[in-house]
């Protein structure tokens, strides 16, 4: 413990902790009454996307007691457990599902942000508190026994200071990384207009016929117990998002395994495609620094014929609004229990297909894109590390 710092119980920093409403009407379509719950909020804001809305008859006492006011702490208690925010003015007056408490922070003792980032430090201990079997969740006894570091006032405000300037930084970064995927995605449609309704007439073609392999692999025998800490990468489809590859949680395998894999090793410039489950659709291009990999089940290779059609290209293709859409429909076509794109259904995909010499130029300004957007990750990983470290140092 910091010189001069007391802990207390978040108990005895609030003058108020509850929850929203356990029974929340059916509710109406539209009112001036929403209702959040824990998918309204997120670390540092909350927002009012397709909250359910209460009737001004259902608009009770019992429905009013979390009387939401500025300053007050929302933290999500069912779910989704520790995801945090503060309710600063102006804001639309609102109340809470029981899914989301509210903490009314002794402002004497501890500022409304400085809670904020306290509780956005306990990730741990909410992992461990959350109690549950189809849904877990902290009752209120447990938030209100769990202990915080407690500076001055003073030390709070620097402390909050320097935690802002470092987020601030953070959601400008990943504004960058969205405009610049927004600005890709205006050169896609500049360029060869809405890939359904193929308005500019380019020639189409099936999948099949443009490409020299269509496949996906297998887990090896024995699961996520068979993983090796180093070897060959096994892509899952939790690595596969559109546009972009996630390094979290990639898999190795050794070389034994891999040689059981052959029929599905990764190439440079592979279009990589989930083809089952909640995240089927998404498609990324392969990076060169996991190779050499293989792909499970749930991973399609894609590899054009280089003089027919450019990777670069396919995979924006792939992952334009309308072709999404189009995915997703197919997946669910089949009545199979589960989103599933078979093979049978991808060699027939219609392919837009302009000119080799346009796709070319395409991918030639991704590629930029890409360059710049490598960049913003740097700075913003660096950035999300010192405010990690930041937060251990004051709060771990």
């Amino acid at each position: 413990m910091k010189e001069g710092w007391d802990y207390k119980k978040l108990g005895e920093v609030t003058t108020k902790i509850c929850d929203g409403s356990h029974n929340p009407p059916k509710g109406v379509e539209h009112s001036e009454y929403p209702m959040l719950s824990s998918k309204n909020i997120f670390f540092d804001r909350f927002d009012y996307d397709s909250p359910r809305y209460l009737s001004e008859g259902d608009f009770t006492e019992e429905n009013k007691r979390t009387n939401i006011s500025d300053g007050d702490v929302l933290l999500t208690i069912v779910g989704t457990v520790g995801r945090t925010c503060c309710v600063t003015k102006p804001f639309i007056p609102f109340t809470l599902q029981r899914s989301v408490a509210v903490l009314k922070p002794q402002k004497t003792i501890i500022t409304s942000r400085f809670l904020m980032y306290s509780l956005h430090s306990l990730s741990n201990i909410w992992e461990s508190e959350a109690k549950g079997v189809a849904q877990k969740g902290v009752y209120l006894k447990q938030v209100s026994n769990i202990s915080i570091p407690i500076p001055t006032i003073t030390e709070q405000n620097d402390i909050v200071c320097e935690l802002d300037l470092l987020s601030g930084v953070i959601e400008k970064q990943k504004a960058q990384l969205e405009e610049l995927d927004k600005l890709a995605q205006s050169i896609f449609y500049d360029m060869f207009g809405d890939p359904v309704t193929n308005e500019k007439g380019w020639e189409i073609k099936k999948l099949k016929n443009i490409v020299s392999k269509i496949g996906s692999g297998a887990t090896p025998r024995g699961g996520n117990q068979s993983y090796k800490d180093e070897g060959v990468s096994l892509i899952r489809s939790m690595n596969v998002h559109n546009n972009f590859f996630i390094y979290d949680d990639l898999a190795f395998i050794d070389d034994e395994q891999a040689a059981l894999l052959n029929n599905v090793i990764v190439e440079s410039n592979d279009v990589l495609l989930n083809i089952t489950g909640a995240s089927v659709a998404r498609c990324c291009m392969v990076p060169d620094d996991v190779l050499p990999a293989r792909v499970n089940q749930h991973v399609c290779i894609i590899r054009p014929i280089k003089d027919l059609a450019n990777s670069i290209y396919l995979n924006r293709f792939f992952t334009s609004i309308e072709e999404q859409s189009v995915l997703l429909l197919l997946s669910r076509s089949n009545a199979a229990t589960r989103e599933a794109l078979p093979k049978n259904l991808l060699d027939n995909c219609n392919i837009v297909l302009p000119p080799l010499s346009l796709q070319k130029e395409f991918a030639a300004k991704i590629e930029a894109i890409e360059a710049m957007k490598a960049k913003v990750r740097l700075s913003l990983k660096e950035a999300e590390t010192l405010f990690n470290s930041r937060m251990d140092y004051y709060f771990n």
